[in-house]
C-alpha cells in the first residue's frame, strides 16, 4: 500500500447545526472562536459575549435552517467527500479519511480519537478551504493543535495543505459546474447571462493585517474565468456580512442591484469559495438573493452546483494528499 500503517486524512470543515435546536449552541462555539472574535482583552469577556449574540442571532438563523430542511446538510455531504476520497486514493495509499468540524459535531476530539484508534502516525491535514483564511483554515489548523496538546499526542507526523486556489482540478470542477449552469439556460439566452462570483467575505481589517484570502478569490476568480472562456460578463462579489464593521466589498447584494439597474436581465450566481451547500448558498444564494433578484425585475436567476463530489474536485483533493503522504 506504500505505508506500513495507515495514514490519516483530516478533512477540515466548519461544521453546522444538526437540528434547529442546535442552532444557538453552534453559533456560540463559532462566536467562542478567538480568530472570530478578536479584540483587544477579547478573553475576558469572549464567552459571555458569544453567548449574547448567539442568543440574539439563533430565532433568525433558525427560520434560515427550516426552510432548507431543519439542519445543515454539510455533515452528510462532507461524509460524502470523505468517503470518496479516501476511494480516490486506493490503492495508492492506505487512507482513514476523517472529518473535523470546527464548530459543530464532528470535531477535532473525535477525528483525532479514529485516528488514535486506527494506527494512524502520519497525518495530512486537508482543508475544505481552497482559500486560506486565519477565520477558516487557520482557526481549524489551531484547534487541532489545541486538541493535541490538551491530550498530550506528539506521535503525529502532520502535514498541512493550506491553499489550492489556482489548483488546476479545482478550478477544472468549477469550471465543469459553470458549464451545468449554463446548459440549463435556453440557448437562445445564453449571451445574456453574467457570471456573479460570490465569495464568503471578510472584515476589511482583517485584510489589512496580511491575511491572503481575498487576494486568494481573485485568483481563483481569475484562473476560472481564464480556463472557462465563457465569453460573457463576469463579477466577483462578498456575502455574508455579520457586524458593524467594514468587510469586503462589492457586496453580493449591491452587485445585484447595480446589474439590476443596468437592465441585466440573466444571472448564474457562482458559490467560487464553497465547496458544498450550507446555508450560505442554499438559503442565501438560492433563496434570498434569488427572491431579490426576482424583486428588482431579473427575469433568469441560478446558481450553480456546488462541487461536492465532482470528479475534478476529488481528483484535486486526491493529488493535494499524494503530495504532502509521499516522499
Amino acid at each position: 500500500m506504500g505505508t506500513e500503517k495507515p495514514v490519516g486524512v483530516v478533512l477540515l470543515q466548519l461544521g453546522g447545526p444538526d437540528s434547529l435546536s442546535t442552532v444557538e449552541p453552534f453559533l456560540y462555539n463559532l462566536f467562542c472562536d478567538p480568530d472570530i472574535i478578536d479584540l483587544p482583552l477579547a478573553f475576558l469577556f469572549r464567552r459571555a459575549l458569544a453567548r449574547i449574540i448567539a442568543r440574539r442571532r439563533a430565532p433568525r438563523v433558525r427560520q434560515f435552517y427550516a426552510r432548507i430542511g431543519g439542519r445543515s446538510p454539510i455533515l452528510k455531504l462532507t461524509l460524502r467527500q470523505a468517503s470518496a476520497l479516501e476511494r480516490a486514493l486506493r490503492p495508492a495509499l492506505d487512507a482513514r479519511v476523517v472529518i473535523a468540524m470546527r464548530y459543530w459535531h464532528p470535531m477535532t476530539d473525535a477525528a483525532i480519537d479514529s485516528l488514535v484508534a486506527a494506527g494512524v502516525e502520519k497525518v495530512v491535514l486537508l482543508p475544505l478551504y481552497p482559500q486560506y483564511s486565519r477565520t477558516t483554515t487557520g482557526s481549524s489548523v489551531r484547534e487541532w493543535e489545541r486538541a493535541l496538546r490538551r491530550r498530550g499526542l506528539r506521535h503525529f507526523l502532520v502535514r498541512t495543505v493550506t491553499e489550492y486556489c489556482e489548483h488546476p482540478l479545482y478550478v477544472a470542477a468549477l469550471v465543469r459546474n459553470i458549464g451545468i449552469a449554463l446548459r440549463r439556460v435556453p440557448p437562445a439566452d445564453r449571451t445574456a447571462v453574467h457570471l456573479v462570483f460570490s465569495a464568503h467575505g471578510t472584515p476589511v481589517s482583517l485584510v489589512r493585517r496580511g491575511d491572503p484570502y481575498q487576494a486568494q478569490i481573485v485568483k481563483t476568480y481569475n484562473a476560472v474565468v481564464r480556463e472557462g472562456k465563457f465569453d460573457l460578463p463576469h463579477h466577483l462579489c462578498y456575502q455574508s456580512k455579520v457586524g458593524p464593521q467594514r468587510w469586503l466589498e462589492p457586496s453580493l447584494d449591491a452587485t445585484i442591484d447595480r446589474l439590476a439597474r443596468e437592465h441585466v436581465s440573466h444571472l448564474i450566481v457562482i458559490p467560487v469559495a464553497f465547496v458544498s451547500d450550507h446555508s450560505e448558498t442554499l438559503w442565501e444564494i438560492n433563496i434570498e438573493t434569488r427572491q431579490e433578484a426576482q424583486r428588482l425585475g431579473i427575469r433568469y436567476f441560478d446558481m450553480s452546483p456546488a462541487l461536492h463530489t465532482a470528479p475534478q474536485y476529488i481528483a484535486a483533493l486526491r493529488d493535494l494528499v499524494m503530495q504532502k503522504a509521499t516522499p
